[in-house]
């Protein structure tokens, strides 16, 4: 091959690229009112997590309607969709996760959710809280738009839409570690994953990203304390557990204030929960704490959990009590394999403008999409969501009855992954 043919090779590559960028751009603007409906019917009819029935449905027509493979009840309520290019190339992951919160929304909008559920013996709200409902739309818009550019895509893509990212129910398994259990990054085999989050406090129009580890793993940890009971009046006659578990408490927080080296990376432990006693009078025979623990290394991870069990146990002994400690590990630390975030960068500068798309620090909020991780390289970001011109600080947070996204942010998470798709497909040539 002479080096002016190859030049015209490179040209017409280049010119085919350009094309089905500008499709990209004419596609998604047309597509976006479509998006912000389905959006709207999701946050209107949110389901906990391993309860996305309805939503389910909705996905997997359309993805049919699209010409596409479907599989259903993938990790008991998950939809995976498969579009086979006209050309031979990679097999390229999307995710977007499913379940809403059980949350009662104060949000003043037309679209406010009214749902109601039982939740661990009670009735709650159910709240998209945590924008999941946008990452539902988004990868419904980018799976019409790429399927009608079927014939110009060199491999496969696999849209997964995940259920229980919030965590399963008490005592099932779900979320990304069962579909990555029942085989989602198989069959065909996944080479690459992209996922994304939308954020309450990042402005419209940015995207913001982290290469290595980005978000925290997450363990949950509980201890139960045994003292012995006794009456209030005379504490000396009992082993006082409630006193006990204040001073594990504090004990915990020194593991992260004095013990661990926050500068290698943060660390965070949190007690949510604490159970103990019947009536004011009545000091109790146990005590029961439960809470999380967050970190960004494994080494580090490893060694608090050490610390947690030796500070609970050694503080329940000094007063002849016992305290037990369990720890279970809810979700992995989500990894942007470094390689893969500086290839695709340009991908999200020609979605978003190059300055605005920023690197971040880390973040002590956990994510399971890290379990996609174990199988394949995968990049994680977040999209902005808070309307242009607020102050982030007071941006209401996810998981509060509060929360709001401004929907103009979806068309720049549409535009991405569609990039970040075609992009790669044609660095694999």
């Amino acid at each position: 091959m002479g080096p002016m043919f190859f030049s015209f090779l490179v040209a017409t590559a280049q010119k085919e690229s350009n094309k089905l960028k500008e499709k990209i751009i004419t596609e998604t603007n047309k597509i976006e009112p479509k998006c912000i409906a389905w959006r709207r019917d999701f946050h209107q009819h949110p389901e906990l997590s391993s309860q996305e029935f309805r939503t389910a449905k909705i996905v997997a027509a359309h993805l049919r309607s699209l010409g596409l493979e479907v599989k259903e009840n993938v990790a008991k309520t998950g939809v995976v969709g498969i579009l086979k290019g006209g050309k031979p190339g990679p097999c390229i992951g999307l995710r977007a996760d499913m379940d809403g919160l059980p949350i009662v929304e104060r949000v003043n909008v037309p679209f406010a959710s009214k749902e109601k559920t039982i939740f661990n013996g009670q009735e709650v709200g159910v709240m998209h809280a945590c924008g999941h409902d946008t990452h539902v739309a988004m990868l419904m818009s980018v799976a019409e738009i790429l399927a009608g550019m079927k014939n110009d895509l060199r491999g496969t893509l696999k849209f997964i839409f995940q259920p229980a990212e919030e965590g399963a129910p008490e005592g099932e398994e779900g979320g990304a570690a069962l579909m990555v259990k029942e085989g989602v990054m198989e069959n065909p085999k996944v080479d690459v994953l992209f996922g994304l989050h939308i954020e309450s406090a990042i402005e419209v129009g940015q995207i913001q990203y982290k290469p290595g580890p980005f978000m925290a793993s997450s363990d949950w940890f509980t201890i139960k304390v045994k003292g012995k009971g006794t009456h209030g009046s005379q504490p000396w006659l009992g082993i006082d557990p409630i006193v006990i578990s204040a001073q594990i408490i504090q004990g915990l927080q020194t593991i992260v204030s004095r013990q661990s080296e926050l500068t290698k990376a943060p660390v965070v432990i949190t007690v949510g929960k604490i159970q103990g006693g019947v009536r004011s009078n009545i000091i109790p025979d146990e005590c029961v704490m439960n809470g999380t623990i967050r970190t960004l290394d494994s080494k580090m991870q490893k060694e608090v959990h050490e610390k947690i069990r030796q500070t609970a146990t050694k503080i329940a002994e000094a007063s002849n009590a016992i305290a037990e400690v369990t720890i279970e590990t809810k979700t992995l630390v989500t990894y942007n394999d470094p390689a893969l975030v500086k290839r695709m960068i340009p991908s999200l500068e020609a979605s978003a403008g190059k300055e605005n798309v920023l690197e971040r620090e880390w973040v002590t909020g956990s994510e399971d999409f890290s379990y996609y991780g174990t199988r394949a390289p995968t990049f994680f970001f977040y999209l902005g969501g808070m309307p242009k011109g607020n102050d982030p600080l007071k941006a209401p947070p996810h998981h509060t009855a509060d929360f709001y996204v401004d929907e103009g942010g979806m068309k720049i998470g549409i535009k991405a992954f569609c990039n970040l798709v075609l992009d790669y497909m044609n660095m694999q040539k």
